[in-house]
């Protein structure tokens, strides 16, 4: 099976994006952020990224990487040769809890199960 070209950048920008936010950042409100995924277009000009963290703090961390992103690219572009540097966007990624709830739903049905 083949990749695209998109998808093995996408790839290589969360494992160099995860470290930038971890290692490099100090604004508090991303601390705690976990980058879970990178989506690129095509032309690799956008990259959607996924982060996840304490649901409480989602806003605040969404700002903090918005206002870290001119950063990240600059040191994206110091560390990737790639023609363009992709215009980051922030995004929650809503699967984590998603998946809690469906958990949860399992284990519900699983205790009414077991009563009977």
């Amino acid at each position: 099976m083949e990749f695209k070209r998109a998808d093995r950048v996408a790839g290589l920008l969360q494992q160099e994006i995860s470290i930038i936010v971890q290692t490099e950042i100090r604004d508090p409100r991303v601390k705690m952020a976990t980058i879970t995924g990178v989506k690129m277009s095509d032309d690799l000009k956008n990259a959607k990224v996924y982060f996840v963290c304490d649901t409480k703090k989602q806003k605040k961390t969404k700002e903090g990487l918005e206002r870290s992103a001119g950063y990240i690219k600059k040191q994206l572009s110091s560390r990737l040769t790639l023609r363009y540097m992709p215009k980051i966007s922030f995004f929650y990624d809503t699967s984590l809890d998603y998946s809690c709830k469906i958990e949860g739903l399992l284990r519900e049905a699983k205790v009414i199960e077991d009563d009977k």
